[in-house]
């Protein structure tokens, strides 16, 4: 019996310090994140980290082509990240943002013009032992269009990020 109080005490410390002294983030990452729902596109991504607790700001700026229309947007959002195992993390995150819409889908009735919009994220990321990290990530968005301010768009956004740590 004592001999599996102690497994069980170390077997606990050794989790306790592992997720104490689990990997942090960079302090920046620079770099790029491409993908899209209805639309394909590439965003300059860059992350900050904020308070010592492996939060961060992340700023997106992309530009998203469809057939009938083309967006261009800028999204902010903070992210909460823990550490899975190793390199590997996972993250969860809420923000929001504001885009140009360029649309020919409703002609005569165009549906261009400016709008906001609330996103969410989640995803998981490898820190790689050089400064490279790799994620793949869900951004659901919930985009505010017309002169009433009812929600106008929803689009799960997939995408995949490479980005420069520093």
């Amino acid at each position: 019996m004592k001999k599996f109080l102690v497994i069980a005490m170390v077997a606990l410390g050794s989790t306790f310090f592992s997720n104490v002294n689990a990997q942090e983030i960079a302090d920046n990452a620079l770099g790029l994140r491409i993908g899209g729902n209805d639309g394909f596109g590439p965003e300059i991504s860059y992350q900050r980290a904020v308070g010592s607790n492996n939060n961060r700001l992340e700023f997106d700026l992309g530009w998203r082509n469809h057939k009938h229309y083309d967006v261009v947007k800028l999204v902010g959002l903070y992210q909460w990240v823990w550490n899975i195992e190793g390199g590997f993390n996972w993250f969860v995150g809420a923000g929001a943002g504001i885009a140009n819409l360029d649309d020919d889908r409703f002609e005569p009735y165009y549906n261009d013009g400016a709008y906001i919009l609330l996103a969410g994220d989640i995803g998981v990321e490898y820190n790689f032992d050089i400064p490279l990290v790799l994620s793949l990530d869900l951004r659901p968005e919930l985009g505010f269009h017309d002169d009433y301010g009812a929600i106008d768009d929803f689009s799960p956004d997939f995408a995949i990020g490479l980005r420069y740590q520093f």
